[in-house]
């Protein structure tokens, strides 16, 4: 599939490949298996045309972006690191609403120090007021969010019930810890980001 309404020019990298104008597969209909063949042929200016007629997850059928990606992960770039990624994706992080609480924390401390220049007579208990809204404005934002995703996922499949569920007690996992939550979700970012799957690309 080729992404829709987009002028691709085929000529100047058939020019510098040597290719005839009628030789196959083209890269204007047929890009990925163009891109098979050729990628690495190609010179980055040329190879960076194919994000406009082609998505982040066809690419990650070619080996060589994959290893791109996966080299390209394991630099720990910052748009990758999880203060940046959990803003920039905030539907996959599972974890505690860690941005309303440091959002909270901020309106707080205005409240206390800079409002009516921090007289406390005057603030009284302003500051938790405004923290609480600023934390619950976050988490709400974040469920919306999640739900919107969730209910755009058409092809989960729910696993069935098996005999063994409804012998015995269920097993109730331990609460993982921030840090835990943290490092999961960083490690489903770059897996994310190695195979297409994130909403927003990077151009890789």
């Amino acid at each position: 599939m080729v992404l829709a309404t987009v002028d691709f020019d085929k000529g100047p990298v058939l020019k510098y490949l040597g290719l005839s104008l009628e030789s196959a597969p083209a890269p204007d209909t047929d890009p990925i298996a163009f891109l098979v063949l050729h990628l690495a042929q190609l010179p980055p200016n040329m190879s960076q045309q194919f994000s406009s007629i082609t998505t982040p997850k066809q690419r990650t059928s070619i080996v060589l972006i994959r290893n791109r990606r996966l080299r390209y992960v394991e630099t720990y770039p910052p748009e990758l690191r999880f203060a940046t990624a959990r803003d920039t994706w905030p539907e996959l992080w599972q974890g505690s609403e860690r941005r309303g609480v440091e959002e909270g924390d901020e309106e707080r401390r205005w409240a206390q120090h800079d409002f009516l220049e921090g007289a406390r007579q005057h603030v009284g208990k302003l500051g938790n007021l405004l923290g609480n809204y600023e934390e619950e404005r976050e988490a709400e934002r974040v469920r919306t969010l999640r739900r919107s995703r969730m209910s755009d996922e058409n092809d989960f499949v729910p696993e069935e019930d098996s005999d063994e569920d409804e012998e015995g007690p269920a097993y109730i996992p331990e609460q993982e810890t921030f840090e835990e939550t943290k490092t999961l979700f960083e490690r489903r970012i770059r897996e994310r980001f190695i195979y297409g799957q994130l909403e927003v690309g990077l151009g890789v």
